[in-house]
C-alpha cells in the first residue's frame, strides 16, 4: 500500500518485466557462448572456420575471442545462429526415431 492511500484501495499493478515465453523459438534461452561451445564440439574449429569464414574461428580460435567478435558483429552472429539451428535440425533428423 502506498502512503496516503485508503486501505481499501489497491496500488496499480506494476508492468510485467518477466520475458514472454517463446515456445516456438529454438534460440530462446540459449546463450551465444552455449552456441559456440556446441558448434565447436560438433564441427571442430577447422570446420567451423570453413563454414563461417571469420578469423576468430580460423586463427588461434578460442571461445572467448569468438564471443568478443560475435557480440560486436551482427552479420557473423546471424551466421552462427543459423549454423546452430542447422546443427540442431541435423541432430534431430539423425537421432533414432527422428523424422
Amino acid at each position: 500500500m502506498l502512503p496516503g492511500m485508503n486501505p481499501d484501495e489497491q496500488a496499480p499493478a506494476a508492468p510485467s518485466t518477466a520475458p514472454r515465453a517463446q515456445p516456438r523459438n529454438p534460440l530462446h534461452g540459449v546463450t551465444l557462448e552455449a552456441m559456440v561451445v556446441a558448434l565447436q564440439a560438433h564441427y571442430g574449429w577447422q570446420e567451423l572456420g570453413r563454414l563461417v569464414p571469420v578469423r576468430c574461428f580460423q586463427s588461434d580460435p578460442s571461445v572467448s575471442s569468438s564471443l568478443k567478435f560475435l557480440r560486436k558483429t551482427p552479420w557473423a552472429r546471424e551466421k552462427v545462429e543459423s549454423l546452430y539451428l542447422f546443427m540442431l535440425r541435423e541432430q534431430r533428423r539423425n537421432a533414432p526415431g527422428g523424422r
